[in-house]
């Protein structure tokens, strides 16, 4: 696969990155926000976004996409928390 040769303005990446940090799970809101499927896509898909942004492989973009597309049509429902 022949490298990418886009070039983004100089700040894209930041602003993508603080985005995808002020969007993403975490072990302090997980509960909370782990069976909201839209905030479970935007997080993908700001993932999907920094792959572009940061030079990343074309299939994580891809794969990050379509993980968020599938929340965002309600296809994925979080499993719950397993047994102990």
């Amino acid at each position: 696969m022949p490298a990418r040769s886009t070039e983004w303005p100089a700040e894209a990446a930041a602003l993508a990155q603080d985005l995808h940090e002020h969007l993403r799970l975490t072990d302090r809101n997980w509960h909370a926000l782990k069976t909201d499927a839209d905030r479970r896509a935007a997080e993908l898909l700001t993932g999907a976004l920094l792959q572009l942004l940061k030079g990343g492989s074309n299939a994580d973009a891809c794969a990050l996409t379509e993980q968020g597309l599938r929340w965002l049509k309600r296809e994925l429902k979080d499993p719950g928390c397993p047994h102990r």
